[in-house]
């Protein structure tokens, strides 16, 4: 972490570890720094350069990092997660206690929280916020707008889709002003992880009712668009809503009445600046304090000028996706001549930063299911010749999808990779033909929605600490990404997904990690380590594996 916040974020890690497995949890974030002292600390401007604009201010309906980077700023959940680590800790929440069954999670609340239209964070507000989820119709349903919720809750209220009527979500209810009850229709082990999501963020009712956050009048059918979601978003945070200059920037200001510890700026901007080298550049004129997403190439450099390197535990994934729409790749000597034709290291230290990890599963090794017994296909040049003679393909030709203009937390450098991938599949005999193209909208849309690919380079930063946000993600269902249809596999992530406690889970995880690199629908490449820059003056910014970094403590000299 950046220099001036000591060694809080390790010393939590077994507390986290804890937590995570306990029935009952206890709130301890307001004892870490001392109590709110109002306005702002002094502390001047804090300007962060942000990789795109935020596609809207209402998080219910976002699904991106920029956007929840703003968003988590203005905006907290029942359930945050401890410093430095992804796993599950109390935030507005104090405390819950899950049922036997799996189905009831009794929440008690904070009752020093208000909004920041002044009024009253209470269970009456949670139970509006789920209602509201669940509540949704017509467009509110579309996978692109409510993707969280769709994802984790799997349901609606009604719905003109009768595969989307019911879902995860039962009932909400305040048993008083500090406790709600929330029932579910079946048990889900990482429900508690998942409300760590911004988008299950607590919002004011009174603000979303008097600007209309679920109305579509007036937004081009479009409820992000919403005069709540882009100019009235109200929350519980550490810093309110002060203007939004689409394209270009977003001004938040301190709450002066937040609960917890007080911002120590008076004001933080975050600037949009598209390209990588555009915000290095920036960094390094003085017009932005810091950055997320350094180029590798650029950390050596940054440091030996004075900036200050963070880099955040990986908490991601980077693939070799293999599209079995294709016949060639839908044989499986295919798949594994091509695994076997990888050096994983030397693509590391070609197109990684320092510090990366070579992965062996589609998962990090913290994530619960991880197993250190799955098939492994080790660099090796003649077995995939071999591999590649017995399906009859020794003269094989693949399309390569990459995508260019573009940096991840998983894939920091895509044409790199491609360049290093591509050599050793072209040693062991393999004609690449290579396709590069645009990362949005036309990669995404070119690998998610048509089978009109052959390998192609995609991964994942999780959003919570839950097998099901990775696995599950990708394998739980047919998709155009990978062209195939595993009954087997599709039901035993399922019925995972269904096991009440991470204790059920970690087996059976265990078990899916192992049937999917057996089954070897992609070669899980490396978990890299994404790196921030941020000047000699800034201090207090505390990095996440999550992205779960609120500015309350950051100060800039």
């Amino acid at each position: 972490m950046v220099r001036g916040i000591g060694g809080r974020a390790a010393a939590l890690l077994a507390a986290g570890a804890l937590l995570a497995t306990a029935g009952c949890a206890e709130s301890q974030r307001d004892d870490a720094g001392g109590e709110a002292t109002g306005d702002g600390g002094g502390g001047g401007t804090f300007v962060f350069a942000a990789s795109s604009d935020p596609v809207v201010l209402d998080p219910a309906f976002a699904s991106d990092g920029e956007t929840f980077r703003v968003a988590r700023q203005m905006f907290e959940g029942l359930v945050g997660t401890e410093p430095g680590t992804p796993d599950p800790a109390p935030l507005l929440a104090e405390s819950w206690e899950t049922s036997d069954d799996g189905l009831t999670y009794t929440f008690d609340l904070r009752d020093d929280v208000t909004f920041h239209d002044g009024t009253t964070f209470d269970a009456e507000a949670v139970c509006a916020n789920f209602d509201r989820w669940h509540g949704w119709t017509g467009l509110q349903q579309n996978e692109n707008i409510s993707y969280y919720y769709n994802s984790i809750f799997q349901g609606f209220a009604e719905s003109e889709d009768p595969e989307l009527v019911g879902g995860l979500y039962d009932s909400c209810e305040a048993q008083d002003e500090q406790t709600a009850v929330v029932t579910l229709t079946r048990p889900f082990a990482g429900f508690i992880a998942s409300l760590s999501l911004p988008a299950f963020s607590m919002q004011s009712p009174t603000a979303m009712e008097e600007h209309d956050a679920d109305n579509l009048e007036g937004t081009a059918d479009d409820v992000r668009f919403s005069a709540y979601g882009t100019e009235h978003p109200t929350g519980t945070g550490p810093f309110q809503f002060g203007s939004w200059e689409r394209g270009q920037s977003v001004t938040l200001e301190p709450y002066p009445d937040y609960w917890g510890d007080a911002a120590q700026v008076d004001e933080v901007i975050i600037q949009t600046i598209a390209d990588g080298n555009a915000r290095r550049q920036a960094l390094e004129g003085g017009q932005v304090d810091g950055y997320d997403l350094v180029a590798p190439g650029d950390v050596a450099a940054l440091e030996e000028a004075g900036f200050q390197i963070e880099e955040r535990d990986p908490f991601n994934v980077l693939y070799l996706g293999m599209n079995q729409a294709v016949p060639e790749l839908a044989d499986p000597r295919v798949r594994q001549a091509i695994a076997h034709a990888i050096d994983k290291d030397a693509v590391i230290s070609q197109s990684m930063p320092e510090g990366t990890t070579a992965a062996t599963q589609f998962m990090p090794d913290i994530v619960t299911g991880y197993s250190d017994d799955v098939e492994t296909y080790d660099y090796d040049q003649d077995r995939a010749r071999e591999l590649l003679a017995e399906a009859g393909q020794s003269d094989l030709t693949v399309d390569f999808v990459y995508p260019t203009g573009v940096s991840r937390p998983y894939m920091p450098s895509p044409e790199d990779t491609f360049v290093a991938i591509r050599s050793q599949l072209e040693a062991v005999g393999i004609t690449v033909n290579p396709v590069a193209l645009p990362w949005s909208p036309d990669y995404l849309d070119r690998i998610q929605g048509t089978e009109d690919h052959g390998l192609h380079l995609l991964g994942w930063t999780g959003d919570y600490n839950d097998p099901d946000n990775f696995v599950g993600v990708f394998f739980g269902t047919p998709k155009n990404e990978w062209g195939f249809d595993n009954p087997e596999l599709f039901t035993a992530l399922s019925d995972a997904r269904g096991l009440a406690t991470a204790d059920e889970q970690g087996p059976a995880y265990e078990a899916i990690n192992q049937q999917i690199m057996e089954f070897l629908p992609g070669v899980p490449l490396a978990s890299p380590v994404p790196s921030l820059a941020f000047a000699e003056d800034v201090e207090g910014y505390e990095t996440s594996p999550v992205q779960d970094e609120v500015w309350n403590g950051v100060t800039v000299s």
